[in-house]
């Protein structure tokens, strides 16, 4: 099969790769639609570090090709997506209440040689084992990860479910979000964007939604942003305490992964607000004095990782067939699984427009 791999920073390239062999409590997925993501873009640059050799990728969305014997309750030939967070299910995280957090494993850290845990969670596609940029991707647990396709919806309005709808969402659900809140998210990516629909879903009565590109700020219009600013023509916090006559905003939801979106997520809360954080950062950061109030302002921080299994898709899946939402129109261009390279400019560099890229493998 064909497939996209990991050969250096700066190089994703397409090779070929032998079909994997099914397990008991695998399945075989043959991919119809699948997607590039910002963290496939941080892996491309090195930024986070990959095996050689790894199929990238965690985004499917397909048939089912082959059951593993142990599987029960899906059919071969059946449409079906995965989360990209596909955890077992039987770690001590997972069952204390964290079921994207699939355990740790021991990393040297520090000049010394002292160890720490870092958590892999549940994020095995592109990161742990071979991706969904491929022909055919191993779903492991599948029991537990397959989720089936309801009839009469396309790849395309099912694509952002394994991933950025899972994780946009959670971030507005982290966000603690009321009826009549006054909500405010940086960055208006496809995760933030997608946390846009989630705080109108949960019921947000004002949503403001931050960015430097006036076109994904109309998009997050229709979206369910209220009021829309560029941080380019404005001072975004002090926008923000006008409009909530100085109150501040009941939450914030950082959607990009830098200090300064960060930074400006505190700013804006109100004492006893709530900053959700989705951003993957790629360095340190450092708390503001005055913007954390010293400490003194009750101030909640909530990170998040894409959530996945079977029951948070179907619910996922559930919202895009019901017709609230459709996140179809964020596709915005179409490539080959051959053409994967010239899909990975367009999107690392954000030309022509681009929120998301459908790779066909066929």
């Amino acid at each position: 099969m064909k497939a996209a791999i990991f050969i250096e920073p700066g190089r994703i390239e397409i090779a070929d790769k032998p079909i994997p062999e099914v397990g008991p409590n695998d399945a075989l997925l043959r991919i119809t639609t699948t997607t590039i993501c910002g963290t496939d873009v941080h892996i491309l640059k090195g930024e986070y570090p990959v095996a050689k050799g790894l199929t990238v990728g965690h985004e499917p969305v397909g048939v089912i090709e082959k059951l593993g014997s142990a599987v029960q309750g899906y059919t071969e030939g059946q449409r079906a997506i995965a989360g990209a967070i596909c955890p077992n299910f039987n770690s001590y995280a997972a069952q204390d209440g964290s079921p994207s957090q699939d355990g740790s494993y021991l990393v040297a850290s520090g000049n010394c040689g002292h160890h720490g845990y870092k958590a892999t969670a549940g994020w095995r596609f592109g990161n742990m084992i071979d991706g969904t940029q491929a022909e055919y991707v191993l779903v492991p647990d599948a029991q537990a990860n397959l989720a089936p396709i309801p009839e009469g919806l396309s790849d395309e309005q099912v694509l952002m479910c394994p991933d950025i709808m899972s994780t946009g969402f959670k971030g507005a659900e982290n966000a603690n979000i009321r009826i009549g809140d006054t909500v405010v998210i940086f960055a208006q990516g496809p995760i933030g964007l997608c946390a846009t629909a989630g705080a109108r879903l949960l019921g947000a009565s004002t949503i403001i939604t931050v960015d430097g590109n006036d076109h994904r700020l109309e998009i997050s219009r229709t979206l369910g942003a209220d009021v829309t600013l560029n941080f380019k023509t404005c001072d975004v916090v002090d926008e923000v305490m006008k409009l909530t006559g100085g109150r501040g905003a009941d939450a914030s939801i950082e959607a990009l992964g830098t200090q300064a979106t960060f930074a400006s997520c505190l700013r804006v809360l109100k004492p006893g607000g709530t900053l959700s954080s989705l951003g993957v950062y790629s360095e340190d950061l450092t708390i503001p004095l005055t913007a954390m109030a010293a400490g003194l302002g009750d101030h909640r921080i909530n990170t998040a990782l894409c959530p996945g299994g079977k029951e948070r898709m179907r619910r996922l899946m559930n919202v895009v067939a019901s017709n609230r939402l459709d996140l179809g129109v964020m596709v915005t261009h179409e490539y080959k699984l051959d053409d994967i390279v010239a899909a990975y400019e367009l999107f690392a560099n954000q030309h022509d427009g681009v929120l998301k890229v459908a790779i066909k493998p066929r």
